[in-house]
């Protein structure tokens, strides 16, 4: 597996360095181009400012949750997930790409830095951290650095109703968004609510009740970290340990720097700090954070995505494949991986799982994203129902499906158990 850089560059940079306005005016230069994003909400942002320059019926979007394709539309705006394996765009350009290292979302990413080439120019963009492997794995691969247009400054800790106006709190759990909300909505008069489990009609609402200044105050997940264009003066921490789909753990510092950036816009000089229960950060933590110097990515996760259909045992074992390059490391199984062990052993799947088209369709209905976060059997029971729809009646059971939604469908209980239900129904 030999792999040239030759006609990819890499933007790289802080937060606040214009890299994802930089993408979009490559784009608009080309007759037709693909911009892969790492969160549905950023795709939106995107779309919107690409349908601003070229109109509607030239922009397409495609996320896990949406989709608009015009007929003849000449660029799309993706979730990475939502790329298309190959295309025959002049311009491609994947941002956020040190997403690679990333222990869930990773291994997509690298499929896609590795392989997704437009046909006269690519644009890779992300954090610094990410030359020195880029450099090994793409050989010949130009590197354009740039630097942050504002400063960043830590103003330490300050309790959550002192927080000055324009300020973004990040949490990583629904509960404690919600109950910070709730806190400022009482001592402060309103805030702003975003978080992955909303829908994106209800999470662009909120995005603009926050920008357009009806309320001063927005509570959100890091999801704010990956390139939202928000008027935020200053960022705080109300947590600083996330599970990350394996285990609880500290964020490091570059993370925490992603997200500190969102403070301060363009040539506008930003703060970060931290609040509630949060320790104040130590003086060599923040120096980094101020100056931008974090250790490098050293290696990214890796996946096949030459898939044996031959039988269900093959496709396990093709899935075992290790990296053919050094630079790559095996993810760890992913939910459409924990789906398939589950479902491999479950006899009804096995009967219907007899032919490649069938053991093919089968991992097409693992991709089935576990929104509810849920017990990986439990989220392979529902799978196997589908699979079995799918197979002996060629579309799922419009009962079943009315039956989960109606179960879904109400809006009694406490915050946890609305959330569960919001979950359900991107499901």
């Amino acid at each position: 597996m030999i792999l040239s850089g030759r006609g990819v560059t890499a933007v790289l940079g802080p937060t606040n360095t214009g890299k994802t306005h930089y993408a979009i005016e490559r784009m608009v230069a080309h007759e037709t181009g693909v911009i892969g994003l790492p969160l549905r909400l950023l795709a939106r942002e995107v779309y919107t400012r690409l349908v601003d320059k070229v109109g509607p019926h030239n922009v397409a979007l495609v996320t896990g949750e949406e989709k608009i394709t015009p007929h003849m539309a000449r660029y799309s705006v993706c979730t990475v997930e939502a790329m298309p394996r190959e295309t025959r765009a002049s311009f491609v350009a994947i941002d956020e790409m040190q997403l690679a290292g990333d222990l869930e979302r990773g291994h997509i990413f690298t499929d896609r830095v590795l392989h997704l080439r437009g046909r006269d120019e690519t644009l890779l963009l992300g954090a610094a951290t990410m030359k020195p492997i880029l450099e090994q794995l793409l050989p010949g691969i130009a590197v354009v650095e740039r630097p942050r247009l504002s400063q960043l400054f830590y103003s330490g800790s300050k309790k959550i109703t002192r927080l000055p106006q324009r300020t973004a709190i990040v949490a990583f759990s629904a509960d404690e968004v919600y109950a910070i909300a709730e806190l400022i909505r009482r001592q402060r008069g309103g805030a702003a609510v975003v978080l992955g489990a909303l829908s994106p009609r209800t999470r662009n609402a909120q995005v603009a009740l926050y920008q357009e200044g009806d309320v001063e105050y927005l509570v959100a997940t890091d999801a704010i970290g990956m390139g939202l264009n928000l008027d935020v003066d200053h960022v705080a921490f109300a947590q600083d340990r996330k599970f990350d789909g394996y285990q609880f753990r500290n964020l490091n510092p570059a993370e925490l720097a992603q997200i500190a950036g969102r403070a301060g816009r363009h040539l506008r000089d930003g703060t970060f700090g931290v609040t509630g229960r949060v320790d104040p950060f130590d003086d060599e933590l923040v120096k980094r954070i101020e100056t931008h110097q974090f250790d490098p990515v050293r290696v990214l996760q890796w996946r096949t995505t030459r898939f044996d259909y031959s039988s269900l045992s093959a496709l396990r074992h093709s899935l075992d494949a290790p990296p053919p390059i050094s630079g790559l490391t095996r993810a760890l199984p992913a939910v459409d991986q924990q789906a398939l062990e589950h479902l491999s052993r479950y006899p009804d799947v096995r009967d219907l799982a007899t032919t490649p088209e069938r053991v093919e369709k089968l991992w097409e209905a693992c991709a089935l994203p576990d929104y509810r976060r849920i017990a990986p059997a439990q989220h392979a029971d529902l799978i196997s129902t589908l699979y079995a729809d799918l197979i002996k009646r060629g579309a799922v059971n419009e009962d079943f499906m009315a039956d989960q939604v109606r179960r879904a469908d109400r809006t009694d209980g406490e915050i946890d158990t609305l959330s569960a239900r919001i979950a359900q129904i991107r499901t």
